[in-house]
């Protein structure tokens, strides 16, 4: 990847639909802003329309009327998400707005006065009663009313599956729990009947999402139904049975994810952990309310790496949060020497209205949050560089994302997400190759966040 976060997006997406619509067919777009979570919710939304006979417009001007997903996490997130809503008014001019910063309809309305209606997040009722009241539906009943295939925003190969909404946790920084709630979790059943049915329509990949996919079940008390236990070390066990690659996204280091990497040194999950440590140093943690402050994690570390050498660990981190004194972030970069963590974004604080930590003392200057940004992103960048180096020569698996008109294949190895971590190139030999497929390849080349290589 040529950049990294902050200042990637990567779950902005327009439906990529190719299907035709019929003659008289109300169509509906939709684009949809912020985290994988919100991404699903655009794809249930969009699989209950066609459902209901609706025909999905890939862009504004085939549309009948525009549902914008939109994030509210930050600030900057918020004035994204308004710019979007501006964008399909201008081109559209009939809106619905729904997602996280739907929780603020006086907010939205306020810049955009003319949009149809505002729900909150995952509010699919609501949206649909939206839509329902500014396109009626018109199915024909010989040609519409089929179940309906789950319409995805992502390549057909690979999937985002959600196992729970909303978190527990009260981090300073943080309105998520405000906006989506307490935790959620799905039945374990129903997750397993959907990565069912996804496996068997060609996904390759299952990336499982949740806001703390480590407290998985603990609010129904990990109950048991229909064989399948609502745990997610029994989860991932249950995912690893399909055949397809698993990868964890948002795990906290709590110490039960021990449990997990024996599953990963097994082959039954990939060797690859999302945890958003946000920090090192004990006193920002405790400031930020973390639920893991007093963790050890560069043990915790250790320990994962002694069950299964392979692993890669990626996680975010935020600089410049209130109090945080130049000691603290050395702290931060002195762990990063020692973690090694393989692939690391990093933010600058920002408040956000209704966080907690906008009232804390001591906030950093913005010029100082930039400057120790760069040094961050400095540190990360090397460590990358030097891990990817280490690879040159090994062989690899890969799933195919894409194959350009000029032959050029662009895909990941075990260790990396799409979207937000690094590619694998390929740029010979790839006309037998598909999207989708995995496939060994020899690592010939290394940059800061990329690796090239041959197959076979």
């Amino acid at each position: 990847m040529s950049t990294n976060p902050p200042d990637l997006r990567p779950d902005l997406a327009r439906a990529r639909v190719t299907e035709t619509s019929r003659d008289g067919q109300p169509t509906i777009g939709m684009v949809s802003l912020g985290c994988p979570k919100a991404l699903v919710d655009s794809e249930r939304i969009l699989t209950r329309l066609r459902a209901e006979g609706y025909g999905i417009s890939p862009d504004y001007s085939g549309a009948d009327a525009v549902i914008v997903n939109t994030c509210g996490f930050l600030d900057s997130a918020k004035a994204e998400s308004l710019e979007a809503i501006g964008e399909a008014l201008k081109e559209n001019g009939r809106v619905i707005v729904t997602g996280c910063l739907g929780a603020e309809p006086d907010y939205i309305t306020g810049a955009h006065p003319k949009v149809l209606a505002v729900t909150g997040p995952h509010q699919y009722e609501q949206v649909l009663d939206a839509v329902h009241g500014a396109v009626p539906p018109s199915p024909d009943p010989f040609v519409d009313l089929l179940p309906a295939s789950s319409v995805q925003l992502t390549p057909r190969h690979y999937s985002y599956l959600k196992i729970s909404e909303g978190c527990n946790h009260k981090c300073k920084f943080c309105i998520i729990p405000d906006m989506r709630g307490r935790l959620a979790s799905r039945p374990a059943f129903a997750v397993m009947r959907e990565a069912e049915k996804l496996v068997q329509n060609g996904v390759r990949e299952l990336l499982v999402i949740s806001q703390d996919t480590s407290a998985y079940g603990v609010d129904i008390k990990h109950a048991e139904d229909r064989g399948h236990r609502a745990h997610i070390t029994d989860l991932a066990r249950d995912l690893g049975s399909l055949g397809a690659w698993v990868r964890l996204h948002y795990v906290y280091p709590y110490p039960h994810v021990r449990q997990l990497i024996p599953l990963m040194a097994e082959g039954l999950v990939l060797p690859y952990l999302d945890i958003p440590f946000q920090h090192s140093h004990p006193d920002v943690l405790k400031r930020m309310a973390r639920p893991a402050h007093t963790s050890k994690t560069l043990t915790e570390i250790a320990a994962w790496r002694d069950i299964c050498p392979d692993i890669t660990l990626r996680s975010t981190f935020i600089v410049g949060y209130p109090g945080e004194t130049e000691a603290e972030f050395q702290h931060l970069l002195d762990w990063m020497d020692e973690a090694q963590l393989d692939r690391v974004g990093c933010f600058k604080y920002e408040n956000v209205d209704g966080a907690r930590s906008n009232d804390l003392p001591d906030h950093v200057a913005e010029e100082v949050k930039q400057e120790r940004w760069e040094r961050f992103m400095e540190k990360a960048q090397a460590i990358s560089e030097a891990k990817l180096e280490a690879k040159v020569g090994s062989v690899q698996q890969v799933i195919v994302d894409d194959i350009d008109e000029d032959g050029i294949a662009t895909c990941r190895t075990k260790a990396d997400a799409p979207e937000i971590d690094g590619n694998l190139f390929i740029d010979e030999g790839t006309e037998r190759l598909s999207v989708g497929d995995i496939v060994s390849v020899t690592v010939d080349e290394a940059g800061e966040y990329d690796l090239w290589g041959r197959l076979g």
